[in-house]
């Protein structure tokens, strides 16, 4: 089948939204082995600043090379949804690894596996979505959808990366450990930065207004509400002080 193809696209994305729904009910019982939820058992570890860049990297770069081969890469609508995602993954695959403060962090290898292979085939479909499958005219500008989804993403990136800067300040240069968090979201939700993310993802599907878009939004929201979940009860047990009134993803909600 021709990966540059309507009925490969297709197909893949459908494959996207169905391993959403395995990942989801698995995760509610098993935690990913990264961060605070690592244990033993899951093979060889590497540090946690190189497994980030490993397994995110793929995205943006079999992004580019989907959408470069697109008859609609230069054309405006495309190459500001270009740059929105490149600016995602440009921070989360290279500047958010290298400003992380705790450089003892370990993930277990199995992830980087995962994540790759996701991540490989996540950006080639994003990338044909744009490039090869959309159609934006001119009118796109006042639709309904790109307004209300761009701003979705930018609200959704805003909340992401206070949140991910609250993280990263709650620990002098070399430290280790973890505290509450406190300020913006955590106000109202143990993982904010998950919020922020799932938020991003969802607009960029509506202003993209494509399938492959949708399956991304979804798988993600399968990928972090769990990891959100198990966060929660475990500042809960961890932390006799947590904030009663936080919720889990949703504020006021869950």
């Amino acid at each position: 089948m021709n990966l540059f193809s309507y009925e490969f696209y297709s197909a893949t994305t459908r494959a996207v939204v169905w391993v959403a729904a395995i990942v989801f009910p698995v995760l509610l019982f098993i935690n990913a082995p990264y961060g605070r939820h690592l244990k033993g058992g899951w093979g060889p570890e590497i540090p946690a600043k190189l497994c980030w860049i490993l397994m995110e990297l793929p995205a943006p770069i079999c992004f580019a090379v989907a959408y470069f081969t697109g008859p609609n890469a230069w054309q405006p609508f495309p190459l500001f949804f270009f740059l929105l995602f490149q600016a995602h993954y440009v921070n989360r695959s290279i500047i958010f690894p290298l400003l992380a403060r705790n450089s003892q962090k370990r993930s277990a290898a199995v992830m980087v596996l995962l994540a790759f292979s996701f991540n490989t085939v996540n950006g080639f479909m994003c990338g044909l979505a744009v490039s090869h499958f959309g159609s934006y005219g001119p009118e796109w500008l006042w639709d309904p959808r790109f307004l209300c989804g761009t701003l979705l993403f930018f609200v959704g990136a805003a909340i992401n990366l206070h949140s991910d800067s609250v993280l990263r300040k709650l620990r002098r240069p070399g430290e280790s450990g973890y505290r509450i968090p406190h300020g913006g979201f955590y106000r109202w939700i143990s993982s904010p930065n998950y919020f922020g993310e799932i938020l991003e993802w969802f607009g960029w599907a509506i202003a993209t207004w494509s399938t492959a878009g949708l399956a991304f939004a979804i798988f993600t929201m399968a990928n972090l509400a769990p990891r959100a979940r198990s966060n929660h009860f475990w500042y809960r047990e961890t932390f006799e002080d947590y904030p009663e009134q936080r919720r889990v993803l949703i504020p006021g909600l869950y």
